[in-house]
């Protein structure tokens, strides 16, 4: 026979249930009115990096300039380009991708790095995320720098329509457009938080993830138009026919050329192909997803993971 539930026992609240998609948003939400907490964690983190420099943070942008115009003139060499208009495509190529393989190799390891503090500072886990990805928007800042003089010196071969090498397709050249380079970064930034997110949480429970990444990283930059551009791909070689299309998937196929081009073409004075935002719109809201479920799964196991 059952037993008649006191009163105390009737008219107490139902065990809350932490695996719900309201406490992942809440833990995105609060972890953003923490925007000074983390803000000013990115600001210290540059500076604890370069703490009795003689010049700080310019090492980001000498590093970034030095290692953009080497290959650009390499690159430009080896297939024959124009250094004027090539340069400046490999130098925005290598600034975009600083800031993705900042936000993927370090947010896999976002929360390893971060113990001391997640289990002593009160805080949602994403402050630690939007800590990383703001760090690196600071570091894409710094490189920014080494774009807008390379720009400076070459303006006078990209303000007017131009070609580059073998692509038949003509650029329109630099005009109004270049305004379409901020809402591409910040959807960049936005994919960079779920990215960061999702990783660090799958990342702090497998520990086999982070050199996983590290190894195909490099083999995801060499098949990512940025040293070559995807234009050569459109050529049809003699003899072949129509059947040398095939080479256009291996652009076409890889997410980061989406990533880098909603950035770089309106960067360049480039035609704004605008199937890289609708494929970089549905990587977003299908990334924001996953890493939602994964922080309503995983985010209270987080601290015990470390």
């Amino acid at each position: 026979m059952q037993a008649t539930p006191t009163l105390e026992q009737a008219e107490a609240p139902p065990a809350p249930n932490s695996r719900t998609f309201a406490r992942a948003f809440a833990d995105v939400k609060i972890a953003w009115e923490h925007r000074e907490l983390w803000g000013h964690l990115g600001w210290q983190d540059i500076k604890q990096r370069y703490r009795r420099s003689v010049i700080g943070p310019l090492w980001i942008t000498i590093s970034m300039g030095t290692t953009a115009l080497a290959l650009g003139f390499l690159y430009s060499q080896l297939f024959n380009e124009d250094t004027a208009t090539f340069l400046p495509y490999v130098t925005a190529g290598f600034v975009i991708w600083a800031f993705i393989l900042g936000c993927v190799t370090e947010g896999t390891d976002v929360f390893i790095s971060n113990e001391g503090l997640i289990k002593h500072l009160p805080a949602p886990i994403t402050v630690h995320v939007l800590r990383l990805v703001w760090r690196q928007i600071l570091f894409f800042a710094h490189n920014l720098i080494v774009y807008v003089v390379v720009l400076a010196i070459f303006f006078t071969s990209l303000n007017h329509p131009y070609k580059m090498g073998n692509d038949p397709l003509e650029k329109p050249g630099l005009g109004w457009s270049i305004l379409l380079t901020i809402p591409g970064f910040a959807l960049l930034a936005l994919n960079a938080i779920w990215v960061s997110l999702l990783f660090g949480i799958i990342s702090t429970r497998f520990r086999d993830i982070p050199p996983v990444v590290n190894s195909f990283i490099n083999l995801v930059f060499f098949m990512t138009p940025i040293v070559w551009h995807a234009g050569v791909l459109n050529r049809v070689t003699a003899g072949q026919g129509d059947g040398g299309n095939w080479r256009v998937l291996i652009a076409e196929l890889n997410p980061v050329y989406h990533y880098v081009e909603v950035v770089r073409a309106p960067m360049l004075g480039h035609p704004i192909l605008w199937h890289h935002w609708a494929v970089v719109g549905g990587l977003t809201i299908f990334g924001w997803f996953l890493a939602l479920v994964a922080l309503r799964n995983w985010r209270a196991r987080v601290s015990y993971w470390v």
